[in-house]
């Protein structure tokens, strides 16, 4: 119930604080516990929308910082990173799939009241994940030469370049793992946590790369091949992120220590829920 203002008859009730459209923003940046089953759709959907934006958006500047200093290196490194990328586009495929359905199922859960089992379906999406990067990484680190000549590139950009490729396949596990995580953040209504996961990474990408590259300071000179290194690190620390937030207590879903165990009815449904989106 509302209550009587001062100097307002019997009665007359207050109405609720209408926020600003600036307001959401910033609380939507911020994140908070909100309801989105509850209140106006609107603003439901910027509160989760924004935060999904400016993620993706973060998502890209990986390949732009390593782009941009591997300029400075010349247009062989310039064309490993581009012709490493284009493979990539399969990871970003698979993990973009596979979190349509992590997201579908946790939302969908989380929605019924029912956290236990959105964690469940957390973990059996995390698990695809991993199967998935294993597979992945073996055949990046083996075929990562052949690949960039598969892709065009001369016996140069190969000889230069073949290590950048077989980090990058290799270690597509964080990849992956940051699609997929962030997809479980989102399908429980916590969308800025999963921004400020892609801040943190991409803050420590752009501060490495040229660290490892150019050989500052202490730093090892490393090429075309401290991008990758740097990249993998930056989103390494982001997936450590990711973990802890999954196991601390206070947040919309939390993973317990019981419910990590394959499940492989799980597991299929959500293969189900991925496949059409992975095509």
């Amino acid at each position: 119930m509302g209550e009587w203002p001062v100097g307002s008859p019997p009665g007359a009730l207050t109405s609720p604080p209408v926020q600003s459209f600036w307001q959401t923003i910033r609380e939507a940046t911020r994140g908070s516990h909100h309801d989105y089953t509850s209140g106006p759709i609107g603003r439901a959907i910027i509160l989760l929308a924004v935060p999904m934006v400016l993620e993706m958006l973060m998502e890209s500047l990986f390949a732009v910082a390593d782009v941009f200093w591997a300029g400075h290196l010349g247009p062989n490194a310039v064309a490993t990173i581009s012709l490493t990328e284009s493979v990539l586009t399969l990871v970003y495929t698979a993990a973009m799939g596979l979190s349509f359905g992590v997201t579908a199922m946790v939302a969908r859960r989380i929605g019924e009241k029912k956290p236990q089992e959105a964690a469940e379906a957390a973990v059996q999406g995390i698990a695809l994940g991993v199967i998935a990067a294993v597979i992945i990484g073996v055949a990046g680190v083996v075929l990562g030469p052949a690949l960039l000549g598969v892709m065009g590139a001369s016996p140069e950009v190969i000889a230069s370049g073949h290590s950048y490729t077989r980090i990058m396949l290799g270690g597509n596990v964080v990849i992956l793992m940051l699609f997929l995580i962030n997809a479980i953040f989102r399908g429980a209504g916590d969308a800025a946590i999963a921004m400020r996961v892609l801040t943190i990474a991409n803050l420590i990408n752009i501060v490495l790369c040229p660290l490892l590259m150019f050989g500052v300071g202490p730093f090892p000179r490393l090429g075309v091949t401290g991008a990758a290194v740097g990249t993998t690190i930056g989103r390494g620390t982001g997936v450590l992120y990711q973990l802890y937030r999954l196991w601390r207590r206070d947040g919309r879903i939390v993973i317990h220590r019981e419910q990590i165990a394959l499940k492989p009815a799980v597991m299929k449904t959500l293969l189900r829920l991925s496949g059409t989106g992975t095509f």
